[in-house]
């Protein structure tokens, strides 16, 4: 919009100073054959020489074209073909006639324009003294030369005052269509100038908002494909992480057991089934959030806490020695031994299984891993649950005992 503006602007400058120059081409003819008119009929004056009074008439028939013009293009409504027969009688060129006719008929209340016309105006009835003047000279020249001295020095002598009036008249309408097309220059340049740094802003701007949305829809795509990632390696309920990026990550650790221990703990929730049977998928859901909430407690940096699929939660601590390890699995099953989740007034105990592998073997495969853990949490569950169960790789297994908890019986 704003390219077409500019061009419109442009387009409309050009039409506006090309029909200034026409006016001002025109009225240099006008002026002229005014002068002609009056030096041609001063001639035949003196002469009588039918040639010089023909040449008067041609000279004449200029500015009058011109005035019928005018008066067509001050009528209401306008005669457009009159004026321009008008025009094209006054000498002007016939690609100048119409933009003649329109800055006329569009912008002749402008001042400078308005004023021009008022000079132009005021040569009507020298016109038509020059007129008649022509045609009193040409009745008295019929009869043969004028004798009388002084009545042909009175015919001069008028003739030359109205060539002086048509002189300044003339250099005034001139004056005046100067200052205004210097005026219009300015303005329409201003104009043009303005439109332009609008054009480069608005470019700048618009170019700037490209960039704001490339960047936006950048920055929601980067979101967009770390939420899936997030979503793609957690948990949707508890926000810990799922079995892919448990595995991943126990792969990854594995592969690095030179530098200490690792530690692995399989933790599987006792009786997890009564709570959804007699409370509903609802309270199972909100105690696991507990317990996940639990588990990420007192946490390392480097540890990872996942959940691997139904009320079984997993945990690997690198460059965790085995009593370590041991150590914080038996604060767990006392931590979730200790919780009391209460639901619609009924409260219920909450134990787990915890199996522990320590691994320090570099050669131990993921499968190797889960397995030992996995056999681990088994057994703690065939001793009576509430336990914890730790596999070193050697063929026995190191049982840490437990206390029985008053408020499971309750």
């Amino acid at each position: 919009m704003v390219v077409l503006l500019q061009a419109a602007i442009a387009g409309f400058s050009l039409e506006v100073m090309s029909s200034v120059r026409a006016y001002v081409a025109g009225e240099a003819l006008w002026s002229r054959s005014q002068k002609n008119a009056v030096y041609f009929l001063n001639l035949y004056l003196h002469s009588g020489n039918a040639s010089q009074f023909a040449q008067y008439q041609a000279s004449l028939a200029v500015p009058i074209g011109d005035e019928f013009a005018r008066w067509a293009l001050e009528r209401d409504p306008v005669d457009v073909e009159t004026a321009r027969i008008g025009f094209l009688q006054g000498g002007n060129h016939p690609d100048d006639v119409p933009g003649l006719i329109w800055l006329f008929r569009y912008f002749k209340q402008v001042s400078f324009l308005q004023e021009a016309i008022r000079e132009w105006a005021a040569t009507d009835p020298m016109l038509l003294e020059l007129s008649v003047f022509g045609e009193v000279i040409r009745s008295e020249l019929e009869n043969g030369p004028v004798q009388d001295g002084k009545r042909l020095h009175l015919l001069s002598s008028r003739l030359s005052e109205l060539n002086t009036e048509f002189t300044v008249h003339a250099k005034r309408f001139s004056t005046v269509l100067g200052e205004g097309s210097r005026a219009i220059k300015m303005t329409l340049t201003g104009v043009n100038i303005v439109t332009a740094v609008t054009l480069i802003l608005l470019l700048i701007w618009h170019t700037r908002r490209l960039v704001l949305q490339r960047q936006a829809f950048e920055d929601a795509l980067h979101a967009e494909k770390e939420r899936l990632a997030h979503q793609a390696f957690h948990d949707w309920l508890t926000g810990l992480s799922n079995r892919r990026a448990f595995e991943a990550r126990l792969q990854s650790e594995l592969a690095n057991t030179g530098t200490g221990s690792l530690g692995l703990i399989l933790l599987d929730l006792d009786q997890f089934k009564s709570v959804n049977d007699t409370c509903g998928h609802l309270a199972g859901d909100r105690l696991l959030c507990q317990i996940a909430q639990l588990l990420r407690q007192d946490r390392r940096p480097i540890d990872l806490v996942a959940r691997l699929g139904g009320d079984e939660f997993g945990l690997i601590l690198p460059r965790c020695p085995p009593s370590a390890a041991a150590d914080i699995a038996e604060r767990l099953r006392r931590s979730l031994e200790m919780l009391n989740f209460a639901w619609d007034d009924r409260y219920f105990a909450v134990t787990a299984s915890i199996g522990v592998a320590c691994i320090a073997d570099g050669n131990t495969t993921l499968e190797d891993a889960m397995r030992r853990a996995d056999a681990a949490c088994y057994r703690a569950k065939d001793k009576g649950r509430n336990a914890v169960q730790v596999d070193s790789a050697r063929a026995e297994v190191v049982v840490v005992p437990t206390r029985t908890r008053e408020a499971a019986r309750a």
